[in-house]
């Protein structure tokens, strides 16, 4: 009898502790936070275009995987997301530059390692036919949650971004060159045509 009540106690004491176990489970640690939970759909522009892909949206992949992609905001500016392949997901839509002026020209990327580069341009009286009243230079890298720019004045946009092998330095040119470097960011405009990368 004193046999039987010991198992007894013994069995009701693992069943207290298991009990126990359990519900504490729940309780001290919270589920992990979902990867995807600051995932957005890709956005697009929302400026009527018709004849094929508009030009005021772009895509460019990355060496790892990774693609960024811009596009122009009426009333807001430029936009960009980026898309992690280990989520499955793009980011939610941050706003690069803001500006009420209208998108014109088309937007450039171009991606070398970890780094992307964009051109991108605003203009008042851009759809009368006017060059850009803000042409627009960044750099991303990295994490691509922080980018550097560079707002060019009446300026007629930038033609061509090239990026170093090594992806540390960016040239933006037309017919001035705009140079940026990982450590010190952009200096600047100097005329005549840089060595791009």
């Amino acid at each position: 009898m004193h046999k039987c009540a010991a198992q007894a106690l013994s069995w009701g004491s693992t069943a207290l502790l298991l009990t126990m176990a359990v519900s504490a489970c729940g309780q001290d640690h919270p589920p992990a936070k979902d990867a995807r939970s600051n995932a957005s759909p890709l956005e697009k522009s929302d400026i009527p275009w018709s004849g094929g892909p508009s030009p005021y949206d772009a895509v460019v992949k990355l060496d790892d995987g990774r693609r960024v992609a811009m596009h122009y905001r009426r009333g807001k500016g430029l936009v960009e997301q980026h898309y992690s392949p280990q989520a499955r997901a793009w980011s939610k839509p941050a706003l690069i530059y803001r500006t009420k002026t209208d998108a014109c020209q088309g937007i450039e990327l171009r991606a070398k390692g970890e780094t992307v580069a964009a051109i991108a341009d605003f203009g008042t009286y851009c759809y009368d036919g006017e060059p850009p009243t803000e042409s627009i230079a960044a750099v991303g890298t990295d994490g691509l949650t922080k980018w550097d720019t560079n707002i060019t004045k009446d300026f007629d946009g930038w033609e061509r971004a090239a990026i170093s092998k090594d992806g540390q330095q960016v040239t933006f040119e037309r017919d001035v060159t705009l140079h940026w470097n990982r450590d010190e960011g952009f200096d600047e405009a100097q005329e005549g045509h840089g060595s791009g990368g």
